[in-house]
């Protein structure tokens, strides 16, 4: 890339004035007509030298100038002792034109090559509702995933379940006491599903605060871990085929999929032999008849591994899952996406792996994402006030329907836009803040042809195809000619360093933003210049064209957004 030319250059000079080695930072100036890149080097210096900043950065300059690159056109100081960077018009040309060649190659990396990645996210549990909350794990995990792809890594996508454990006991309680029958195998799925929503909301609000009815909880919790009850088996075994189906159409909607599921029924046992093993060497230890680990002692807070009743906790399945997730894909990095109030578990937790598997606990990061909430707030399942990732993508469906009426398409297209804007509208709304913050989330500004949205990108892409059906054009061709440097000419090449910035600090947010500034530098292009039938400048301007259509394509794809052809 471009940036690391410069960056040498950079190097050499200040080697010439007797500093080696060091980080080298280039930025994009605010303003484009400052520069495409900008190095505050000499400030970082200037101390060191014992010299003014600005006279530092005149003999970085000059010494620069005295062999510069040839893609630079022009080096200068601005300000204090910032350096600015100019580019040429034919450096622009010519990634223009390897943009359109590359085609959907063109923003991959090789920064992680040869290394394996597992990342974990959405972990939907059966026999519970899919919540926004997990639309949310869902949309950061999956584009995060893409992200590492793109960058050479080998992703495995992992999906942990909770399909034993009090909500599912819950739900077997709350079963009992619902006034409707259990669906038949004929009912639909969505009623399944429903049904067994108010089951769990049911139980949950029946046994709160109430200790006598908490031990019938634990007494169907254990026949659960030991298959011991003919009639809760048979609910157990429906309710949990019901729920995984459901997930999976769920995450087909919203173009994601899983290499490897990993459920607490297989990680509790696993879980609790390696806790057990680990007592023994004083990793954890007997506190009034359960298994804990004194926290404290790390500056962490103590967590229960094994209760009294002798079960293992989510603690302890995490146990196991970490050490069933290495045993299926040996990975050099295990990345966990979830929310934010978990962080301090999370803490916990991955102190005691790197206790207990060294290796594997030098492996882990933990990225966490604020809440998504709707003006009424936040949703809580155990009272059955639940906001489902369904029902969000449902009114967004229908708020993208009533926009699209009156197109003139056929049933089938307008159903594929219709669910493609909805799903691009969630996602970008997600996306767009960096993964720790809440979201409120708004359907107006979310589904809005105009801004700061996944609409607004989806629809600068087919403003893009179209010019480009209607002008025939089958490949990239042309030859610039000598006007100033475009502001879509300056971002297009961008996205490769973004991408990296966005691997680099774990954060999607980089390149949304990076889609919507290069959207608006399309849209104004297009407005004030003349693409087809544009005399000699035709062929570039549509070469531009096409470049921008890849660019956007490959942002959106990166980020998990879905691209259409039609809106």
């Amino acid at each position: 890339m471009i940036t690391e030319t410069i960056k040498k250059s950079i190097q050499q000079a200040l080697t010439a004035e007797g500093v080696g080695g060091g980080e080298i930072v280039l930025e994009h100036p605010e303003d484009p007509k400052n520069g495409d890149y900008s190095s505050n080097v000499a400030l970082r210096y200037a101390k060191e030298l014992k010299m003014n900043p600005k006279v530092l950065a005149e003999k970085i300059t000059a010494k620069i100038n005295q062999s510069k690159p040839d893609e630079v056109i022009k080096v200068e100081v601005a300000g204090p002792g910032f350096i600015n960077f100019y580019l040429s018009a034919d450096y622009f040309a010519k990634e223009i034109f390897a943009i359109a060649k590359n085609g959907e190659d063109f923003g991959k990396t090789e920064t992680l090559k040869g290394k394996k990645v597992v990342i974990e996210y959405t972990d939907p549990n059966p026999f519970k509702q899919f919540h926004i909350g997990h639309l949310m794990s869902n949309t950061i995990g999956e584009a995060l995933s893409r992200i590492i792809e793109v960058s050479g890594a080998e992703v495995k996508r992992a999906c942990y379940q909770g399909d034993v454990g009090r909500h599912v006991a819950l739900t077997m309680y709350g079963i009992r006491l619902m006034d409707k029958a259990f669906p038949e195998d004929s009912a639909s799925l969505d009623e399944k599903v429903a049904y067994l929503g108010r089951a769990y909301a049911l139980g949950a609000t029946a046994v709160k605060d109430n200790a006598e009815l908490e031990k019938n909880i634990q007494v169907i919790n254990k026949k659960i871990y030991d298959k011991s009850d003919g009639e809760v088996n048979d609910f157990y075994n429906k309710g949990r085929e019901w729920s995984l189906e459901h997930f999976e159409e769920l995450y087909a909607k919203l173009g994601t999929h899983f290499d490897q599921y990993f459920f607490e029924s297989a990680t509790a046992p696993v879980g609790m032999e390696i806790v057990k093993e680990n007592l023994k060497k004083g990793v954890f230890e007997e506190s009034e008849g359960a298994v804990i680990f004194s926290g404290e002692k790390h500056d962490l807070h103590t967590r229960v591994f094994i209760t009294r009743e002798g079960l293992p906790t989510y603690e302890a399945k995490e146990l196991g899952l970490a050490k069933l997730k290495y045993d299926v894909f040996p990975f050099d990095t295990s990345i966990v996406i979830t929310a934010s109030e978990q962080s301090g578990y999370f803490n916990v937790l991955m102190k005691v792996i790197e206790l207990v598997f060294p290796k594997i606990g030098a492996t882990m990061r933990h990225v966490s994402h604020g809440m998504l909430r709707l003006p009424s707030g936040k949703m809580s399942s155990r009272t059955g006030d639940v906001i489902t990732g369904e029902s969000l993508i449902a009114e967004a469906e229908k708020r993208v329907e009533e926009k699209v009426k009156d197109r003139d398409y056929s049933d089938e297209l307008k159903k594929e836009v219709v669910e493609k804007v909805a799903i691009g509208a969630l996602k970008y709304s997600i996306l767009k803040q960096s993964p720790g913050k809440d979201i409120i989330f708004d359907f107006d500004s979310a589904l809005s042809f105009e801004g700061d949205s996944g609409p607004y990108l989806q629809y600068a892409y087919v403003r893009a195809r179209s010019v480009l059906e209607k002008a025939g054009v089958q490949d990239e061709k042309g030859k610039r000619g000598d006007g100033e440097v475009t502001l879509l000419e300056q971002l297009l090449p961008r996205l490769p360093e973004v991408t990296e910035l966005a691997l680099k600090e774990m954060a999607p947010q980089y390149i949304t933003t990076y889609l919507i500034q290069l959207a608006a530098a399309f849209n104004h292009f297009y407005a004030t210049n003349k693409i087809i039938d544009a005399g000699e400048d035709t062929d570039y301007r549509l070469a531009l064209t096409w470049a921008f259509a890849t660019v956007m394509k490959n942002g959106l794809t990166t980020l998990g957004l879905p691209v259409v052809e039609k809106m």
